[in-house]
Order: C-alpha cells, then structure tokens, then sequence
C-alpha cells in the first residue's frame, strides 16, 4: 500500500509537471484583454497599491506562450493564478515613474500618488492577481493581491467604443502573431497631424533600421495613432508654460530639465482602447531636447532636429528592453540609484555580484581581463567596463560605448543587442522565435564625442 502511495504522489508530480509545461493559452484565458487601473501611492516610509477601475477590451495583443514566465525582473512584478489550481497562469514585470520618484529628495518630504495602467489575458474563471513592487535596491516595499470575478458586471466593456483615428506605418508578414508598437502624437493640433505622420513614419523607420529589430521586420506591427491635442506643443515648467496637450507630458520631471514624462497614464491607455498594443511611443511636439522611458510603460521622446531619431531608439531601449542608461558623470564618485551590494536586473549592466555565466559574459573573448582596464579599449572593445547607471564607480557596462551611452554612437552594443534579441524571441511564438538572427558583432573602436551624453 505504501509503494501505491508513493507511485500514486509521483504520478500527481509527473501530472504536475506536464500541465505546467503544456499550459495552453486557451484553458485559461479568454481572447479580450483585462485592463486593470492602479493607483500608487506613498512616500519612502511606506506605500500602497490601489486597484481602481477594470476594464474589458475585445482582443488579446500580448504573448500567448512562455505565459508563467517572466521577461525580465524589472522593479514590480504582476502575477495572475488560477483560483482552483493555485497554478500560475501568467506573469508580468515593469517599472513605473512612481518607484523612480522614491529615490527623489522630494519623497523625503511629501506623499504622492502616480497612476499605472497593465494589460492581462482576460481570465476563464475566478482569478488571483498579485502586484508587488521594489524599490531601486531591489527590497520589496509593498504587494498587494485581490480575487477577479471575469463575470462581474461592473468591468467596464469596451467593445463598441470607435478606436482613435490610427494607420499602420509598419506591417508584419505575420501580422496577427507580431509585437505592436503603437506610436502616439503629444502636442500635435488637429492641423498639426500631417507633420506628425511624417515624424512617427521617422521614427518607426529608425527603429527598424536598428538590429536586433532589423533582423524581426516580419514580426513587428507600427502602428502610428493620431491622438490630438488642442495647444501645440509640450509644457515646460520652468518657463510657465502650461498646454492643453492630449496626455500632459511636461519636462522638468523631478526638476530635471531634460526629462520629458506624463503622469497621465490611464489617458494614454484611453486613446488606444480598440487598437491593437503592447508598446507604447509617445511623440512630442516640441524641438526642446529631452526623453523618458520606462520599462513596459511608455517611451516619450522630443522631436529635437539634431537627437529625435536616436533619442526614439534609446528611450525605446528602456521602456521594451528595460536596458539602464550606460552614461555616468565624472564628477560623482557615486549616486544611490543603484544599490551596489546586489545584481541589477537590467541586462546591460553589472556589480559583478552574480555576472559569470549571465548576461554578456558567454560573449567575452578569452583573457579579456575583468574589470577591463578603459585604457585597453582597443585591444579589448568587449569587456567590463567601469562606470553605468549615472555612477562613475562599482557598475560595469561593457563597451566604451553603446547607443543606450551616448547619441553619436550608432549602434546597440553588444551586450544591448543579445539582451533585445532574447526578449523579441521571448514574446514571439515559438515558430517565429526560432528563427533568431542573433549574430553579436564585437565593436570596433569608433571616434565620438563626450559632449553628446543625453543628461
């Protein structure tokens, strides 16, 4: 009887197992997106997750296989289980403004509240959804979990609502299994959407002329999305000038002068309710140089004459491939953006706390010396290379210089480049992901100047 009992629970592990690794997207999610609304809120000694308002849109967009799995880390992580099973049933990570606002001075002083919106497969049946967020040492600073009804009648249902006026600049061979990049218009007028179609076929160009998103042509959607405005143009604080622009984006963002963000996510996600999405490309209607990105929220770029191109594509870095900023400032010895005892999640860069074996490490020649001596470039064009993530000390990027460093430079490096090529494979089908291109090209030392850093 014992051996039956024990052949019976290895039976159960096996059965286990194999439902985990056959899980379908069609046992447990419908094909509409469940559009959930939250608030966060707080200060550095405490914060809460608010849910506010659910909605139903007609069309899943998203991934249907790797569902239990995630991208990357980020800073917050979605998870949805089955309410029956306790499986997990899909997971999601992102960033959001509100965790970067904690690291501010001003989050010494005051509470603030920031919305974020997320898109889930839209469960069968009764669903847990938990939500938890780090801070940027990568602590767990709150989470929050609650039961979804997919019956309940006060989820608010989209399927008659007239999507905004929106043209594909861009369309896959494999249109329906394609990732979607919308690209929105901030600070264009109603007679300002020609010169926005012009820019957004721009910028949609510059993407696809970047590898690894070159090498994926036949599986990436352009979508640009004609949201308008009634002033012309982007808010700039400093000045006192305030518009009436279609998602409030304004620089100054935590008194930066050159961080161009909105705090007005759910009417972003508004203005693309019936269009298919993922990713998201906010264009501003102002040549003031500046840009933001965050990872799986949105990239918002200036269309600045001499950076817009290679701004898109660098903002475009964070908010899809969640890549950290390689650029640091002589001057600092260090900033506390980074905690530097730990391994960051970002893919390009390193503590050297748990590198050997991740990230780019498969990809350095033999005998490069690691930490790799800047003065070595040359003879080393792929390493570890001293100073990322804004700190001059005891972070590692690892090229001299990258598209996510500097503006001039004109390429992803190559650790950029196996980290985006992993995650285009990531949310592919498993027919398209298998045919990856990934050929990581070691740089040669290419001339630039300092003075084009971004920030």
């Amino acid at each position: 009887m014992r051996y039956i009992g024990y052949l019976n629970l290895l039976l159960l592990c096996l059965l286990a197992t194999f439902k985990a690794e056959a899980q379908r997207y069609e046992d447990y999610f419908r094909d509409s997106t469940l559009r959930i609304d939250y608030a966060f809120a707080g200060d550095v000694r405490s914060t809460s997750i608010q849910p506010e308002e659910l909605h139903c849109l007609p069309r899943w967009y998203g991934r249907r296989s790797h569902l239990s799995e995630l991208p990357l880390e980020g800073n917050g992580r979605i998870t949805v289980r089955d309410s029956i099973t306790g499986q997990v049933i899909y997971r999601h990570s992102f960033s959001s403004l509100y965790q970067e606002w904690l690291s501010t001075p001003e989050a010494q002083r005051v509470a603030r509240s920031y919305e974020n919106v997320f898109l889930l497969p839209y469960p069968r049946r009764t669903a847990q959804i938990e939500i938890e967020l780090e801070d940027m040492m990568r602590r767990t600073i709150s989470r929050q979990s609650f039961y979804f009804e997919p019956s309940d009648i006060l989820v608010r249902q989209h399927t008659t609502v007239a999507p905004t006026k929106h043209s594909y600049l861009h369309r896959a061979k494999h249109s329906e299994s394609a990732i979607d990049i919308v690209i929105l218009a901030e600070g264009y007028t109603e007679a300002d959407m020609p010169k926005f179609l012009r820019d957004a076929e721009r910028a949609g160009r510059e993407l696809l002329r970047y590898a690894p998103f070159s090498d994926y042509q036949d599986y990436i959607n352009i979508i640009a999305v004609e949201s308008r405005s009634l002033d012309s143009g982007v808010s700039v604080p400093r000045e006192g000038k305030w518009l009436r622009t279609a998602f409030s984006a304004h620089f100054d963002t935590f008194y930066s002068e050159r961080y161009l963000t909105t705090r007005r996510v759910k009417a972003i996600h508004d203005a693309l309710i019936n269009i298919p999405y993922e990713h998201i490309i906010i264009l501003a209607n102002t040549e003031t140089y500046g840009g933001g990105g965050i990872y799986n929220s949105y990239t918002l770029s200036s269309i600045d004459p001499r950076y817009f191109l290679p701004v898109v594509v660098h903002e475009f870095g964070h908010s899809f491939g969640g890549l950290a900023d390689e650029y640091f400032y002589e001057q600092d010895a260090m900033t506390d953006s980074y905690a530097l005892d730990v391994e960051p999640w970002e893919q390009n860069i390193t503590s050297l706390k748990d590198f050997s074996g991740k990230k780019w490490h498969s990809l350095i020649p033999k005998g490069t010396p690691i930490p790799t001596p800047l003065a070595d470039k040359g003879r080393y064009p792929l390493g570890v290379y001293e100073g990322a993530a804004y700190t001059a000390k005891g972070l590692y990027r690892a090229s001299d210089d990258c598209r996510m460093r500097t503006n001039s430079y004109p390429t992803f490096c190559p650790a950029c480049h196996k980290a985006l090529d992993e995650l285009i494979r990531f949310y592919l089908p498993e027919e398209a992901a298998k045919l990856s291109r990934l050929k990581v090209e070691i740089p040669k030392d290419k001339a630039r100047s300092r003075s084009s850093k971004r920030k």
